[in-house]
């Protein structure tokens, strides 16, 4: 039997590791409840979903067609409520790679996105962190 009160502080401890990146990603809750979004918890998770953050990852992620959705620690931002659940599974790698790297992942997932680049690989695809969410989900 697991001691509850030992598995809290756990608990406690990985959402403050990734606390830095989490913080990037509440910035956007403005933007959903500006463009008619919602704002859930979902399995200890913060999803956000609204119109501008619709057009922030058609436009600005830079993969073909942007992104549908996107984690930023224990938060995932997407398109829409359908987005956020036809990609459950696959930002869910995300929030734990997020939570073994804490505040180094978006430094860590940058920094493979362009050594894969520099090797003439996609830098989308190649990055090892999504290789693993695209074989986990």
């Amino acid at each position: 039997m697991k001691d509850e009160g030992s598995n809290s502080f756990l608990r406690f401890l990985i959402y403050l590791w990734t606390f830095p990146t989490t913080c990037v990603g509440l910035l956007f809750i403005p933007l959903a409840m500006l463009g008619g979004g919602k704002v859930q918890i979902v399995q200890g998770v913060l999803e956000i979903h609204g119109q501008w953050i619709a057009w922030l990852l058609r436009t600005l992620v830079p993969i073909p067609g942007g992104a549908s959705a996107m984690t930023l620690g224990h938060v995932v931002i997407a398109r829409d409520q359908a987005c956020l659940d036809s990609s459950r599974e696959h930002e869910r790698v995300h929030v734990r790679q997020c939570e073994r790297w804490g505040p180094f992942f978006i430094p860590a997932y940058l920094l493979a996105s362009l050594l894969v680049k520099i090797r003439g690989l996609d830098a989308y695809r190649d990055n090892p962190f999504e290789r693993e969410a695209y074989e986990r989900s």
